[in-house]
């Protein structure tokens, strides 16, 4: 018998314990209550939203520049800085009710203490298969009324929203697979479909419990309502298992009703297995849009071709011919968006009337999956380029940016617009194809699309979506192992798990990493992440750093805009002692890609280069930028550990210590310096100087 999702009462509540001493609910209308029934909620949406954040984060801290930027991204860091000291504030005053030291605050952190609420978001993360219940919680949005504060915690909250019913989507599929009769299926399968209706396993597992319950008419209708949905949020077909169950319906094959088959057993005949997904995104660049005159003209003519020369260097992008995206699309700026139109497209509703029109007619004459498209405009001695990408299987602009260069030299501005764009774009649609690859069935599993799935737990760096994480990449890996990236994504999940202190035998896992970024080279000569990686890992954990720099190097030739390439590579010069460089070249990254979604793993090298330097000020404040972006990453930890030692900032320093030893309990200071990848000996001994005087703990001798 089925336990659905709204029947039993949460399991993990626990308001008689001592520790607990209010509740938050986050689902819905978002409400604070003391165990006395008092309300604690505040009454300002940006400290409401402060709290919010807090309770999301528990049990690790959040840091104050991180809460900042999400709360006041729009004004100047001390604006913003003096703005959050106020909330502070007020949510300290507003929480007095609940008892004292239910917030803490320390000099760069906040969190609420751990155990002092009972918060519905986290007793639905911790749901599962055979204890569901607490999947009845998610009967509404999280933080429903709370967009609109800050375009970065916009962002924020679609991720957060986006792990929750993800969490559910996770479980209730779990359930589907193992439900034993039609009318538990039915009921699982529902679920599911509200959580996301383009999910086709549901629909199939639907149609099969109405045929065995006898409900011919029902199983056919659901399969025109997965249909609709299907082209309504994918823009897609039913695959061809699900069409290939509808003619088993219709009887032109035996009859569903004669037996009743679990969810479980979903895959296809092999005469209906689904082909394998390409292992690239499709990408057009429609001719730009011209306002103004000759210059203009030439300007967006040259900036297209400049566009496609720049984004065809990244291997996993398939670039379609602008001739053929000039014949499907009609003529140069039709439907492309200019700075002169309040709808952003040319003809205000007409215009975006004939983009939806142009998006469709590209789509289906060349099964592209995203078009680039923008416009190129003069005023005054300033040349205005604005560029879009737009998702066709949503119909959803998923970047936008606006370029601003003198206008007297309009190569340097092809130039500097298209590489910007192409390192920026590279970073976003990997992110929207992971979100998309997320949200396939398993029935269209390939190495391609499990990698994408990888990802997003590889970065977030929480041990059990780490893991698996790490055995996505091997199913990948097991399918086809002659997938270049592939192997180059599994040596970065590789590094990680070293950096983290989580592999089991480092060195054999650094060897493991080399040999996959290896084989991705000799499988891709041409694709420049492959060598980035390859050097990174010769440099930062092989300590064969004149290797690195040549196996970098010839990434930067392949593809210059490569930001990845230019970061990793700066990293490599700061071990070799040249701060300049390192510099430079961290410099380069930052202008290509300012808010790449990997800088907390590149920004570390401002760090090392800066203590490098000598510089402990800068280097502790390029530490606590890069932590601020990520607190879990161990290794940005550790040089801004070694910069607040120098400086004597015991209070800060135990702070980021005490998290450090929370990610890799087994630290040392004689591990570190083992695997420390610094050239120059002067340059070992003090990082190992302000390592110990941060109190990171000796182990098993002095080392340095």
């Amino acid at each position: 018998m089925v336990t659905t999702l709204a029947t039993e009462a949460p399991q993990r509540l626990d308001a008689g314990s001592s520790l607990v001493v209010m509740r938050l609910r986050l689902i819905g209308q978002m409400e604070a209550w003391t165990l006395a029934s008092s309300s604690v909620l505040p009454s300002g949406r940006k400290t409401r939203a402060l709290l919010a954040v807090l309770a999301l984060a528990v049990p690790r801290p959040v840091m104050r520049a991180r809460l900042a930027d999400l709360l006041w991204s729009r004004r100047p860091d001390e604006q913003a800085r003096a703005s959050l000291r106020q909330e502070i504030h007020r949510l300290q005053d507003v929480l007095a009710p609940a008892g004292p030291g239910v917030l803490v605050v320390n000099r760069d952190s906040l969190s609420l203490r751990p155990g002092a609420a009972w918060v519905d978001v986290d007793e639905l993360m911790h749901a599962t298969a055979a204890h569901p219940a607490s999947l009845a919680l998610l009967d509404g949005e999280l933080l429903e009324g709370m967009d609109g504060i800050d375009p970065a915690l916009d962002t924020w909250l679609a991720t957060e929203r986006e792990r929750l019913r993800g969490r559910a989507r996770q479980v209730a599929e779990v359930m589907l697979r193992t439900q034993a009769s039609p009318d538990a299926t039915i009921a699982v399968a529902q679920q599911l479909l509200s959580l996301d209706r383009a999910h086709e396993e549901a629909w199939r597992a639907l149609m099969r419990a109405h045929a065995a319950r006898g409900e011919r008419g029902l199983a056919l209708q659901s399969y025109d309502r997965c249909r609709a949905a299907l082209a309504d949020v994918l823009d897609a077909a039913p695959a061809p298992e699900t069409v290939a169950l509808l003619e088993e319906l219709r009887g032109s094959r035996p009859s569903a009703q004669s037996a009743w088959t679990s969810p479980a057993s979903d895959a296809a005949p092999a005469p209906y297995a689904a082909p394998a997904r390409r292992g690239a995104a499709r990408i057009g660049i429609v001719p730009l849009a011209a306002e103004g005159g000759e210059a203009e003209a030439r300007l967006a003519a040259g900036l297209s071709d400049a566009l496609h020369v720049a984004l065809v260097r990244f291997r996993w992008m398939v670039l379609v011919s602008g001739s053929a995206i000039a014949e499907a699309a009609g003529p140069p700026g039709a439907g492309s968006p200019t700075a002169g139109s309040s709808s952003g497209v040319p003809g205000g509703s007409s215009g975006a009337g004939a983009t939806v029109g142009r998006d469709a007619a590209l789509r289906r004459a060349l099964g592209l999956d995203y078009v680039l498209d923008g416009s190129v405009q003069r005023a005054g001695g300033r040349m205005r380029v604005m560029l879009r990408l737009v998702d066709l299987r949503g119909n959803q602009v998923v970047w936008a940016r606006r370029f601003d260069r003198p206008a007297e030299d309009t190569l340097a501005v092809q130039d500097e617009v298209a590489s910007e764009a192409a390192a920026q774009l590279d970073a976003e649609v990997l992110l929207v194809e992971a979100r998309r690859a997320a949200q396939m069935p398993a029935a269209e599993e390939d190495a391609y699309n499990l990698v994408l799935r990888a990802m997003p737990g590889m970065v977030r760096l929480e041990r059990l979506s780490f893991a698996r994480s790490g055995d996505l990449m091997r199913r990948a890996l097991a399918l086809d192992p002659s997938h270049a990236a592939a192997h180059v994504w599994m040596a970065a999940w590789q590094m990680f798990q070293i950096s983290q202190g989580w592999a089991p035998d480092a060195a054999a896992v650094l060897a493991d990493a080399a040999g996959n970024a290896e084989r991705a080279v000799m499988l891709d000569p041409l694709d420049a992440r492959g060598y980035a990686v390859a050097g990174h890992i010769r440099g930062a954990q092989g300590r064969r750093l004149p290797e690195a720099v040549a196996l970098h190097d010839r990434a930067l030739v392949l593809n210059p805009d490569l930001a990845m390439g230019w970061a990793l590579s700066g990293a490599t010069f700061a071990y070799l002692g040249d701060a300049p460089e390192a510099e430079r070249r961290l410099g380069r990254y930052k202008r290509l890609s300012p808010l790449d979604p990997h800088a907390f793993v590149f920004d570390v090298g401002f760090c090392l280069a800066a203590l490098v330097r000598r510089d402990n000020a800068a280097a502790a404040l390029a530490g606590r930028a890069a932590s601020a972006l990520h607190p879990a990453y161990s290794a940005a930890c550790k040089p801004y550990l070694a910069a607040l030692g120098h400086l004597r900032a015991g209070e800060e320093a135990a702070v980021v210590l005490r998290r450090l030893l929370a990610i890799d309990p087994g630290f040392t200071l004689e591990r570190c310096l083992a695997a420390s990848s610094f050239e120059r000996a002067s340059d070992r001994e003090h990082f190992a100087a302000g390592l110990r005087l941060a109190g990171v703990p000796e182990g098993g001798g002095r080392a340095g």
